[in-house]
């Protein structure tokens, strides 16, 4: 699947600055695009990235030259991308970089680029490591920009989630950022700018990308996914501008699917308060590794938020998928005003320690025992 701009959903006017900054010239070396989740930060990051690389399409890339052709595979050698990858089991990498998981990227990137960083996760399989951008990694940008470019004209680094690069690493970049070689430019793709080392950011210039229009996600519903205007009207209003949100709600990922799955057998064992079978579940989450433990309980925190709200009534402040609703009509008596907050602090005192590294099967055990009484108490 392409990225080009024809293939963004909605976001007009960012494009229509990005591609008047080309056209006359006047484009920064190093752009930091940030914004909500879901609205097409990495999309727009890849279809600009074309469009320099391209040089022959009037307002897009011309989806046909020589150059179009290798970016469309994502194989242009003068497209260049960084973003967070695990250790190898074999071979002992402590030092991984991009390249080495290069085969994987093209793969997840050409079912489309709106996927989460828990699509990642799922697809790098990271049981207990958390992806990183490791030091090694500035060492290969130097080495990239250092070579004349192949094809002849610009050089692009597209470095998605810098914020999960090692600080030694962002240092190493500071000065080629600050005065890359000529016809090189860097787009730094972000979750939580916050976390980027402040003398990255100062030598960015940053392009804020607000959430997709609800119209626009209702058009794109119907023409990608085929669904009837009245389904898309009401995903579009449910998923608050974020097109990750919008394909989740359609139907859950195999991750969110596993998720929703643990979700609703804790809360089915702390009702009928079976001791066994939360030793089991335990053992069973436990088993997942650091990173989707956390990830499970930041899933099982909106879902008693979501059940919490779904009391109200009021169907256009509830954002779940179809199979969480399912589960919901039935389940969402049992969250109310007393004990909403005692089951949230469980949850989040759960997540602090599984941050601290403390024994996961203890963690959970001991957070679902704890359950048993909020749940009771209704």
């Amino acid at each position: 699947m392409s990225v080009f701009f024809k293939d963004i959903i909605g976001q007009r006017d960012v494009i229509g600055q990005l591609r008047r900054c080309v056209d006359e010239n006047r484009l920064a070396h190093a752009l930091l695009l940030t914004g909500p989740r879901g609205n097409g930060k990495l999309a727009i990051a890849i279809a600009l990235a074309n469009y320099i690389l391209c040089g022959k399409g009037s307002g897009d890339a011309c989806d046909s030259c020589p150059a179009c052709v290798k970016l469309k595979k994502l194989m242009h050698s003068d497209l260049h991308f960084v973003f967070p990858v695990k250790k190898k089991k074999s071979g002992g990498d402590t030092n991984p970089v991009s390249d080495d998981y290069i085969a994987e990227w093209r793969e997840m990137v050409s079912k489309g680029a709106y996927f989460s960083y828990d699509d990642w996760l799922a697809k790098l399989d990271v049981e207990n490591q958390q992806p990183m951008i490791y030091e090694r990694e500035s060492g290969e940008i130097l080495h990239k920009l250092s070579m004349q470019s192949r094809e002849g004209g610009w050089k692009i680094v597209i470095i998605w989630l810098p914020e999960k690069m090692k600080e030694v690493g962002s240092n190493k970049l500071l000065k080629i950022i600050e005065e890359p070689p000529k016809d090189t430019l860097f787009l730094l793709v972000s979750e939580e700018p916050e976390k980027i080392i402040a003398t990255i950011q100062s030598r960015t210039q940053r392009v804020e990308i607000p959430r997709i229009a609800q119209q626009d996600i209702e058009t794109a519903l119907q023409a990608r996914m085929g669904l009837s205007f009245e389904d898309a009207a009401m995903i579009a209003r449910q998923c608050g501008g974020n097109w990750e949100q919008a394909e989740e709600l359609i139907s859950l990922s195999d991750s969110k699917a596993q998720y929703l799955e643990l979700f609703m057998q804790l809360m089915r064992i702390a009702y009928a308060r079976n001791i066994r079978e939360m030793r089991e579940w335990s053992e069973q989450v436990a088993a997942l590794g650091r990173e989707r433990q956390k990830r499970l309980l930041d899933y099982c925190q909106r879902m008693i938020r979501e059940n919490f709200i779904m009391n109200f009534k009021e169907e256009s402040m509830n954002f779940m998928s179809r199979p969480e609703r399912d589960f919901s009509v039935r389940f969402s008596p049992f969250v109310n005003e007393r004990n909403i907050f005692g089951i949230m602090e469980e949850l989040s005192e759960a997540q602090r320690h599984i941050e601290q590294n403390v024994n996961a099967k203890m963690v959970f055990f001991d957070m679902s025992l704890r359950m048993i009484v909020w749940i009771k108490n209704r």
